[in-house]
């Protein structure tokens, strides 16, 4: 399938590792020009010899191909203004907004102080309702945009000992759900995509996490999760680039305001 977005420009916020570079690369396959966003100024740019070496003019890539590395906390409000700015000297206006952070520490609901209430809103909602708020205008006066947030499965089902996480995320997913009625009518869409137990590094540390807790292994307790799967495995960061890249497609212009699950069915609701 061809999904219309060779030459589009994107900025994927934390792009450097995890579901933020998987969807990065599968965005650049298609010829979308990137902007891989983090704090680790030298891996962004590995990141882009990369991209460029893979896609580029002449590879598979289209020949408009580009990619930028870009150093920012895009916690703060200087790191957004200075993201968004070189991404649109570089690579031109923005027509694909991929937000995503950091996840917040492990902690159960019932000790959840009123500091970590706060951070979950100040981590998880804050940064990403700034992006939209500084990118969305451009999209809505050019008449097309991709809003996709990467989230969590908590959305759907709240996760144990993520109470941090399963609040800020459900903050966000209920705003991005408002916005995409909002902005239906100018062709831009907000989608979420929901990871399951994907293996990435923050997984891992959340499993390690957990073997602490019950005092048990790590692969003990990876081989408990992956009996809670149906597909009975992690999900490759890959196969969620892949979705993300659809959602973010031209072909994808009806679907909006949708949490769309990658979970190798983890989740049984429907």
């Amino acid at each position: 399938m061809d999904l219309g977005i060779a030459g589009k420009t994107a900025l994927v916020a934390a792009s450097t590792g995890g579901l933020g570079l998987a969807v990065a690369r599968a965005l650049a396959a298609e010829g979308v020009r990137v902007a891989v966003v983090g704090r680790r100024r030298e891996r962004a740019k590995e990141i882009v010899t990369e991209l460029q070496a893979a896609y580029g003019a002449g590879t598979l890539g289209s020949a408009g191909f580009d990619a930028v590395a870009i150093e920012a906390d895009l916690g703060t409000a200087e790191g957004i203004e200075s993201a968004v700015d070189q991404t649109v000297a570089n690579l031109g206006p923005i027509d694909i907004l991929v937000l995503n952070g950091p996840g917040p520490k492990p902690g159960a609901a019932a000790t959840l102080t009123s500091d970590e209430m706060a951070a979950a809103f100040e981590l998880l909602v804050k940064p990403h309702h700034a992006l939209v708020s500084r990118i969305l205008p451009g999209m809505r006066e050019r008449r097309w945009g991709r809003i996709l947030a990467i989230g969590s499965s908590g959305v759907t089902a709240p996760l144990a000992n993520l109470a941090v996480s399963n609040t800020g995320r459900a903050a966000l997913a209920g705003y991005l759900k408002t916005l995409a009625a909002e902005v239906a009518l100018d062709e831009v869409t907000v989608n979420l995509l929901l990871p399951g137990r994907i293996a990435t590094d923050r997984v891992t540390q959340l499993d390690q996490a957990a073997a602490k807790r019950r005092g048990t292994t790590l692969e003990e307790v990876q081989l408990e999760s992956r009996k809670t799967i149906p597909a009975r495995r992690y999900g490759d960061p890959a196969e969620f680039g892949a979705a993300a890249a659809f959602l973010c497609s031209a072909p994808a212009s009806y679907i909006t305001g949708v949490a769309l699950r990658c979970d190798g069915g983890l989740i049984r609701s429907l």
